[in-house]
This record gives structure tokens, sequence and C-alpha cells, in this order.
């Protein structure tokens, strides 16, 4: 149900959608679920203020977890640590593997798209 809000082409189709939603939850007698939804539904649309191409990247985590993922691999492998400390610098290690390769130097996002005259005016308009 969710999927479908964020799945809108615009910011008044998403918040359409966003309280369709809460009228059907009421509906279903799931007061508590309607009404966390209406309440923090905007700060769920918040990457519908920047240019549509960033919009998958900013509601996504998948970077953040594409990390955490290779560092719970490689801890799977030891086992267990003989002490905090050497958790520590085998996750460091890695981190600084990622931010030193080609993966780590690969752009997020385009930031000439937030220069662009468009979307500026959209901010002071």
């Amino acid at each position: 149900m969710l999927k479908a809000i964020h799945a809108q082409e615009d910011l008044a189709a998403a918040r359409d959608k966003a309280h369709a939603l809460v009228e059907k939850l009421e509906k279903m007698k799931l007061k508590a679920a309607a009404d966390l939804v209406a309440k923090n539904i905007d700060q769920t649309l918040t990457y519908y203020h920047f240019p549509s191409k960033h919009w998958r990247r900013i509601r996504t985590n998948n970077p953040m977890e594409r990390i955490i993922r290779e560092i719970r691999r490689r801890t799977r492998v030891v086992g267990a640590f003989p002490d905090g400390e050497s958790a520590l610098m085998l996750v460091a290690a890695r981190l600084r593997h990622a931010a030193s390769t080609k993966w780590g130097a690969r752009k997020y996002l385009n930031m000439e798209l937030l220069n662009h005259r468009d979307y500026r005016e959209s901010l002071v308009g």
C-alpha cells in the first residue's frame, strides 16, 4: 500500500494517494496505522522537491545497505572476534577499501541538476 504512494508522478498525486490510503485504513479499523501515515507522510515525500532524476536515489538507501551487507559478509567469515577492537579494525579496513576503489569514487547524484535554472526557480516560487 505504501509503495503505491511513492510510485506517483508528482507530489500532489502522492498526497492524494496517501489521503486515500488513510481513508482505507480507517475503514479497515486500523486507526493507529492511519494516524501514523497521516502524521508522517509529508516527511517521506520530501524527495519530490528535488529533480525527478534524483528521486529514486534519495528515497532509498541502497548504497548504505550494500556497504552493510559487505561488512556483514566479511565479519561472518571470521566468526568470533577476540575483542571489539578487532571487529572495528576489519570494518574500517573494508570501508577504506571501498572508498579507495572505483566503487567509492562513483557519483551517486548529478549535482549539476540542482544548479539548473528550473529547479532553482521552483525553490523560490
